[in-house]
């Protein structure tokens, strides 16, 4: 029994606190650790995944962008002017537009009329494509149709040199349309013609037939001819010139060299006619009135003409 007025000493608290501290020192330790490192995991986690969310962000943003541009690139237009001698598709591949003469008649149609061959020096024509957006689909289908109208055309070039080449004669000299017959003759009289009478002969033949050039030459003039509508005109190289006229198409352009038998244009019935008809003239000079009878000239030159 203690003594009195005694007090047994209480164990150290110290003690106590040791063992409590290391009895639960492990756990007191770790969760402040485990906290520390779930702070910094959930810090950098937070900051992962902001990162990962920004990025697409960022992506669409820079993709907006690049669509924004390609589409204003895409919507430029300009105005071109037609010139004298001009045509479509000789514009066409001038001003590089996509989708050939086509494409460009469908974007000036209300400008033009229903006739993609009656154009006239001045008349404006808008030159480009509107905004699109394409896809890499889009893309490939749009390479795919413009490899199939290359195709196209290298095989229409190749035919029409075959033709070229299959109507060329051993005097040098063709006619002007295979297979037509003459309809109004040379020197016909009539109060519809300005000379008081016709200048030239009318091959009837039907719109879009091939109209080759007689001989070889210069095109010295191809364009709009008032009430010739389409014609080209050749300086051949015996120093006549030939003139076709009421064409719907023309295939040359002036000061370019042609060879007998070559594709100048297509028949068809632009300016003052009463119906579709090549109109053909030689003359001494490039001007009107200085015709020569033309069914005489080709006889000359050793061409059979009905």
């Amino acid at each position: 029994m203690p003594a009195k007025g005694k007090h047994r000493r209480p164990k150290s608290q110290r003690f106590a606190r040791s063992i409590a501290v290391a009895g639960t020192g492990g756990a007191a330790l770790a969760l402040p650790l485990m906290g520390a490192t779930g702070a910094h995991a959930a810090t950098a986690q937070s900051v992962s995944e902001k990162a990962v969310q920004s990025l697409p962000v960022t992506q669409k943003a820079a993709g907006k962008s690049a669509e924004k541009t390609a589409a204003k690139k895409a919507s430029t237009v300009h105005t071109y002017s037609v010139r004298a001698g001009d045509y479509l598709s000789k514009i066409a591949d001038e001003q590089n537009v996509r989708g050939g003469w086509k494409k460009l008649y469908a974007d000036n149609r209300s400008a033009i009329g229903d006739d993609p061959s009656l154009i006239h020096p001045g008349l404006k024509l808008s030159i480009g494509e509107k905004a699109r957006t394409s896809t890499p689909k889009t893309e490939k289908s749009e390479s795919a149709k413009t490899e199939k109208a290359e195709s196209k055309k290298s095989s229409s070039n190749s035919t029409a040199a075959t033709q070229s080449s299959a109507t060329t004669s051993s005097s040098g000299y063709t006619l002007p349309v295979t297979g037509a017959t003459i309809g109004t003759g040379y020197r016909v009289a009539g109060s519809m013609w300005a000379s008081g009478y016709h200048t030239g002969v009318d091959f009837v033949v039907p719109t879009g037939t091939s109209l080759k050039a007689v001989a070889a030459g210069t095109v010295v003039s191809a364009g709009w001819g008032g009430a010739y509508g389409n014609q080209v005109v050749i300086k051949l190289n015996d120093g006549y010139y030939a003139q076709y006229a009421h064409l719907s198409q023309l295939s040359v352009s002036a000061g370019q060299t042609v060879t007998e038998g070559q594709q100048i244009g297509l028949s068809g019935a632009t300016g003052n006619v009463t119906g579709p008809h090549l109109h053909f003239e030689i003359r001494t000079t490039p001007d009107y009135g200085s015709d020569v009878d033309p069914v005489a000239y080709l006889r000359s030159k050793g061409v059979a003409v009905g």
